[in-house]
């Protein structure tokens, strides 16, 4: 079966996040005064094979512990889904 992650990849809270913090100044330099604080991360799509979804779920936990996140500094989570078949 073919199967489609959504990951969603952020800095820890206690990191510092220079690119959420440009983007901040930059909208509140646009007038959008009331951002207090941006927090910048990375959103993946993966679509791989397995024969279940546990197994999906073990192979994305697996990718985003060893490439897709630097769990040092990041955190992640995801969302699995099945994608139809097609006849």
């Amino acid at each position: 079966m073919r199967f489609l992650a959504h990951v969603r990849v952020m800095p820890k809270a206690e990191v510092a996040d220079p690119q959420g913090n440009a983007v901040c100044h930059a909208l509140n330099t646009l007038g959008y005064t009331g951002v207090g604080e941006v927090r910048a991360g990375k959103f993946m799509e993966v679509i791989l094979e397995a024969k279940e979804q546990e197994e999906a779920r073990t192979q994305v936990a697996e990718m985003c512990r060893k490439i897709l996140s630097n769990p040092v500094i990041e955190e992640f989570s995801f969302e699995i889904r099945a994608l139809e078949h097609r006849g």
